[in-house]
């Protein structure tokens, strides 16, 4: 009751225009700058600026921009031309070029196959100039059809992709076995949407035990998978699986969410451990941020261990 009670509330709170422009005036905005923490900014300009720091910290990134509200196919088309200049900027910046996008932004709920275009456009743009752009993975509802965009793209001889497996869902062991044989990247993370106990575990020892378990397949049998965690203990199977295994820290990578445990990221690279932080920036930052928030009441006090660990 208290977590449907929590998420609701920052639901609410996340179309709130009024509190959006106060938080984009007072809380993006040194030196009330708590947002700026977890969400590079609101230009890409700012988002550029954090890659390039942190690259210059021996740590690679990802650019992940913040669209909302795609309900029309023009809407969608507008995202995917957002995201083929985007492309254009990365290179003249000279930072590394990875992307995370996420269907709905092109389109997935207004039409399906405008959305597939939408993804070939950036995946031929992208492919040309040698991006990696990785499909994210949305709440329960898109999980197959996402998989099977993913696949038709594949199929398609589209190589310059990845995909994400939630370890909270069941199902993603099949999936990650799928992916495995496709020979496709795969970033495994635990799974921040609330769902019900029908679709996906909702035991947080079940859900680590899922995720170690698909971890070391996909250490073992898959493609320079991605382990994106922010779980110390879960970091530290990781290393000691694939150490045991004798699978060399060039064959995957760690990957943390931008601000989140800093330390951990220092430590890991410092140790000759390949880590990438995932970089959300956009004028949309304040909806994404209150419902990374009210999704699991775990967050709120997730954030807050941080600020007082890190600080």
């Amino acid at each position: 009751m208290i977590d449907l009670v929590t998420k609701t509330l920052f639901q609410t709170l996340s179309g709130s225009q009024v509190l959006k422009q106060l938080a984009s005036r007072f809380v993006m905005r040194p030196p009330r700058s708590f947002a700026r923490r977890f969400i590079a900014g609101e230009t890409v300009e700012e988002a550029i600026a954090a890659a390039r720091a942190i690259e210059a910290a021996g740590l690679m990134q990802t650019l992940d921009m913040l669209v909302e509200g795609v309900s029309t196919m023009a809407e969608a088309d507008v995202a995917t031309r957002r995201y083929l200049t985007l492309m254009d900027q990365i290179v003249a910046s000279g930072i590394g070029r990875n992307l995370s996008i996420k269907l709905t932004q092109l389109g997935l709920t207004v039409d399906r196959a405008t959305c597939v275009d939408n993804l070939r456009r950036i995946l031929d743009g992208g492919g040309t100039r040698g991006f990696f752009i990785r499909v994210h993975m949305e709440d329960s509802p898109f999980t197959q059809v996402t998989l099977d965009i993913f696949e038709t793209m594949w199929q398609q001889g589209y190589r310059n992709a990845g995909i994400v497996l939630q370890s909270y869902l069941p199902r993603s062991m099949a999936d990650a076995r799928r992916m495995n044989e496709l020979g496709a990247r795969v970033r495994l993370v635990k799974g921040a949407y609330k769902q019900p106990r029908k679709v996906a575990y909702t035991n947080r020892a079940t859900v680590d035990a899922a995720f170690i378990e698909i971890m070391q397949l996909l250490l073992t049998e898959g493609n320079y998978p991605a382990i994106a965690t922010h779980d110390e203990a879960i970091v530290a199977a990781t290393r000691a699986f694939a150490a045991k295994r004798g699978i060399a820290a060039d064959r995957y990578e760690f990957q943390f969410l931008h601000g989140i445990r800093r330390d951990l990221q220092t430590d890991l690279s410092a140790n000759g451990y390949r880590v990438r932080v995932y970089v959300p920036f956009g004028g949309e930052w304040f909806p994404y941020f209150m419902r990374r928030l009210g999704e699991r009441p775990a967050n709120v006090r997730f954030v807050v261990r941080t600020l007082l660990r890190d600080h």
